[in-house]
């Protein structure tokens, strides 16, 4: 038993799977930790986009590990905090301020996004470079605040060429209505549990979130 009233997170991470996108691959993959291998994702890939929120990501060779901030809706607006792991702080404000610093230091930036599956489990979609851009143009074809009204999918992968270098980036397309969104909204309570907790001053929230985030890119 303590005096004090110990603060408890209430909440963690809802995200059963974290995806980035394989470019030789040419579709989503996740690290399955129990099987100990990278799971390739078929295309075509189907889910609802919850929310989508800023972030930072990448490596540290000064300190060899791994970078990492907290999730903001506003990049413009609200401030981030970039550190590694074993470095401690790398950049403290808003990322347009602290940009160069965040990149000399081996991160980059990062869209975070946060969706159901057909199989009905949250999952965590991690976007950087052209995968970004891919993802920002369909947004803003759609509207942002509209992804609550269609199933998202990816069919295929377009195929870039920068210098001598080939890559392939996921294409998103709006698929089907939601027809019955009350089945999702259990999904959405989850994550706004999560978030809430996420920002709250004084919790090991985006610790461990970041942590868990840190292992399964090393991974691959």
């Amino acid at each position: 038993m303590s005096w004090l009233e110990r603060q408890e997170t209430k909440s963690k991470n809802p995200a059963k799977k974290f995806l980035s996108w394989k470019s030789e691959e040419k579709c989503f993959a996740y690290y399955d930790k129990e099987k100990e291998e990278n799971v390739l994702i078929d295309l075509p890939f189907k889910f609802v986009i919850l929310e989508h929120y800023h972030t930072v990501k990448g490596w540290n060779d000064a300190s060899e590990s791994g970078i990492y901030s907290n999730e903001v809706f506003q990049i413009g607006n609200e401030e981030l905090q970039v550190k590694s792991f074993k470095g401690g702080k790398i950049a403290e404000g808003l990322y347009k301020d602290n940009k160069p610093t965040i990149v000399a230091a081996g991160g980059h930036y990062a869209r975070s996004i946060y969706a159901v599956t057909n199989d009905l489990e949250i999952i965590n979609i991690s976007l950087k470079g052209t995968g970004v851009s891919s993802y920002s143009d369909f947004i803003n074809d759609i509207g942002d605040g509209n992804f609550d009204k269609n199933w998202i999918e990816v069919t295929e992968a377009k195929e870039l060429k920068k210098g001598k270098v080939k890559y392939s980036i996921p294409i998103f397309k709006k698929s089907t209505a939601i027809k019955d969104k009350s089945k999702l909204m259990p999904f959405a309570d989850e994550l706004q549990d999560y978030m809430i907790d996420y920002t709250a001053e004084g919790t090991e929230v985006v610790r461990a979130k970041q942590k868990q985030e840190e292992e399964d890119d090393l991974a691959f």
